[in-house]
């Protein structure tokens, strides 16, 4: 018998469900160029960081996919929980955490939000309702799925936004969460990160069903296919994703269909596509520039966008600087904070 032919690499088109987004205030537009160029500069310094050797472990960035999580944490109020995978950081400096938090714990110290022994991939902030950071992949899906039913079960209106990737979603548990989230009517918010290439692998030759939005047909959960380099059609799909669980209807999947500019992980030199592939996207559709063009054409000054960038660049130098010279955790520490 013959074997199977392998399907042909190549990749894969980006689609939306189409129409234009609604327009951003000024307000919104300069919020949004804000967040994301924390999450930028910082996960920038980061790279640099771990190239000097005072990151170790695994490092995984957000460079490109920033306006995801910038997108949705302006649909959400106080009080929805967030919960991702191992390429975290972005999540948690768009909820709120504080850099210098945040850094301090990608070098092992005493001031990281896990006390410098969580790492890249393990932090967690009660107070921002950010519930990691999981280096199992999937393993976060059915825990964001618990957080909803904590939801359900104490009659709140909060929802449970629950992070996971393309490579993810072909994980057996997302399904099970799936079927239960449905069954129950939980208010979970399935946001797909597909940057289409998981740990290195185009999702042409993964993932026989490429439209991830659909992953959610046989257990009757709606879902839809959104730019997710465009920060105002991620915040659009959040806000009627959230109406809809907070109206009692259940879970909501939203396919974001992004791009990271990096490899998968600091490690990675993705020989598994073209520099010319990378170089386009950031020319035509990358997150950050898309607002700043629309701030220039709204006559924002040059100097004032320059200026928040500044702003944003003396946040993460400090950062830097308090990461690497806060002490390390006491020996000590290595008996708090378990379990028996």
């Amino acid at each position: 018998m013959a074997a199977p032919k392998k399907a042909a690499a190549s990749t894969p088109q980006h689609k939306t469900d189409g129409g234009s987004p609604p327009e951003f205030t000024r307000e919104q537009e300069l919020r949004a160029l804000r967040d994301m160029l924390l999450i930028r500069r910082f996960e920038e310094k980061a790279g640099q960081l771990y190239g000097m050797g005072a990151i170790g472990g695994f490092c995984h960035l957000y460079i490109g996919q920033e306006a995801v999580v910038v997108g949705m944490q302006m649909a959400l109020k106080p009080g929805d929980q967030v919960i991702t995978g191992y390429r975290d950081h972005g999540h948690m400096l768009a909820t709120g955490m504080d850099a210098n938090g945040v850094m301090a714990e990608l070098t092992g110290r005493r001031g990281g939000y896990s006390k410098g022994k969580g790492g890249s991939m393990h932090m967690f902030s009660k107070e921002k309702h950010f519930y990691g950071g999981h280096g199992i992949v999937g393993a976060q899906v059915s825990l964001g799925t618990g957080l909803a039913f904590a939801n359900h079960y104490r009659g709140n209106d909060n929802v449970s936004v629950t992070y996971f990737g393309d490579g993810a979603a072909n994980q057996g548990q997302v399904y099970e969460s799936f079927n239960m989230a449905e069954l129950w009517k939980l208010p979970v918010i399935y946001v797909i990160e597909n940057n289409r290439y998981a740990m290195g692998t185009s999702v042409s030759r993964a993932s026989a069903q490429q439209d991830f939005s659909k992953r959610g047909v046989s257990f009757n959960i709606p879902g839809r296919q959104v730019d997710g380099m465009d920060v105002r059609a991620v915040k659009a799909a959040g806000d009627e994703a959230a109406a809809w669980c907070r109206a009692g209807k259940g879970p909501y999947i939203l396919e974001m269909q992004t791009y990271r500019y990096r490899g998968h992980s600091m490690s990675d030199p993705a020989k598994y596509r073209t520099r010319e592939e990378v170089e386009k996207v950031r020319h035509d559709q990358d997150p950050i520039e898309q607002v700043r063009n629309r701030l220039l054409a709204a006559k924002v000054s040059e100097a004032d966008l320059k200026a928040i960038d500044a702003e944003v660049r003396d946040i993460v130098n400090a950062s830097a600087d308090f990461a690497q010279h806060d002490p390390e955790p006491d020996a000590a520490e290595l008996w708090t904070d378990v379990y028996r």
